[in-house]
């Protein structure tokens, strides 16, 4: 299956039926009054978040969708039949973008959770509302209204508590077979992670979280070098960054060069992004001995003046990944727990989430634009949104 984690599609809601203008007609009742049936309802257009999807690719042939619309009255006060609604399955971690007005209408991030994006249209009325004492043979009737309509961008982000971070070739991809279930692909060449992939970590048989590769970054990535760019929206959903740093890179590149350019590139892609926790792991020190790795732990600190966690691991062998895990367990715990207690709090983390996709939302955008030559903008560019692909 393709991944696909952006989509454009038109949604349409049905209209209203109208109202109808009859008169009873029936032997031995002489002016038998007005009988005419209201219309029904126009169906509307929900999406639903389902937990079996996890890509797009649905939505690359078909873009539009249009609800029924509710069928007419009759006579003897018959009412028209509703129209149906039309709902449609989306992945669990969609967001939902009216493209006209840039408005997030909401985040599917719960199996089963809906969302009406389109509203069906008001049934019309039949000419037996408009009778009263004085208008014994009313012929008003009122039509259906029409349905909503609306074009929609789908922006699927990964769910996951953890994100990976790094060149490609750092290890990510390893370290996520290592420590989950998940088989993700793994070779002695870069840019072997061509889609983002995610993996269930069991610290304990209650206690698990979620972490999520995607391809590795590269100088200019938020400039739109490489993959990187396009998946680096999955990770505005984690409240972790593990950042993979290769000790003993085969090309002879300096570790503390390889830290600095991922931090640039987040800096430059967005801020909020960039000032999320992200943890320091040396990958690979089975390539090192003792010595040399402390060597270069100290000089990382030293160089870029980091104060904050710093691991030591091969994802190889898998020494030192059981201890990441469980204090990625408890600092994940931890937050979540103060967040429960803290109300203010947990409103200012989903502030910054939505500042974050926001960041992560214009910066595409103007990459989209800057690539497709500041086209007009009416011009539909659900091509490029729907077409561009990766991995097999």
């Amino acid at each position: 299956m393709k991944f696909v984690d952006e989509a454009i599609i038109r949604v349409s809601a049905g209209k209203g039926g109208n109202g109808c203008l009859s008169f009873r007609r029936e032997k031995y009742v002489a002016k038998g009054g007005p009988d005419g049936g209201d219309g029904g309802d126009g169906g509307s257009v929900i999406l639903r978040a389902d937990a079996s999807l996890n890509t797009m690719v649905d939505y690359r042939y078909q873009r539009a969708f249009r609800a029924a619309n509710g069928e007419p009255g009759r006579g003897r006060n018959c009412t028209g039949a509703s129209g149906d609604d039309l709902v449609l399955p989306v992945p669990v971690g969609t967001t939902v973008i009216d493209v006209d007005s840039d408005e997030v209408l909401g985040d599917l991030t719960v199996a089963g959770e809906e969302l009406l994006v389109a509203q069906g249209g008001f049934h019309g009325l039949g000419n037996t509302r408009f009778k009263s004492s004085v208008n014994r043979a009313p012929r008003q009737t009122s039509a259906g209204t029409e349905g909503e309509e609306r074009q929609l961008r789908l922006e699927l982000k990964v769910l996951a508590d953890v994100g990976l971070l790094g060149l490609p070739n750092a290890g990510k991809s390893t370290f996520v077979r290592t420590v989950s279930a998940a088989r993700p692909r793994v070779a002695d060449y870069p840019f072997t992670t061509l889609v983002p992939s995610l993996g269930v970590v069991r610290v304990d048989p209650l206690r698990s979280f979620v972490v999520a590769d995607i391809p590795g970054l590269i100088a200019g990535a938020a400039e739109g070098a490489g993959l990187g760019v396009r998946f680096l929206r999955h990770l505005t959903r984690t409240r972790i960054l593990l950042h993979l740093v290769d000790a003993a890179p085969p090309d002879g590149s300096d570790p503390v060069a390889a830290v600095r350019t991922i931090a640039e590139e987040l800096e430059t892609f967005s801020p909020a992004l960039a000032a999320r926790p992200r943890w320091l792991v040396l990958n690979k020190l089975d390539l090192l001995d003792e010595q040399a790795a402390d060597a270069l732990a100290a000089r990382l600190r030293a160089e870029l003046g980091w104060e904050g966690p710093l691991y030591r691991i091969a994802a190889a062998s898998g020494s030192g990944t059981e201890r990441l895990c469980q204090d990625l367990m408890t600092a994940l715990e931890e937050r979540r727990e103060a967040e429960a207690a803290d109300p203010a709090l947990a409103e200012a983390e989903a502030e910054a989430q939505a500042r974050l996709q926001q960041e992560a939302r214009e910066r595409i955008d103007a990459l989209r634009a800057r690539r497709r030559g500041d086209e007009d903008d009416d011009e539909d560019d659900s091509d490029y949104d729907v077409e561009v692909e990766y991995g097999p």
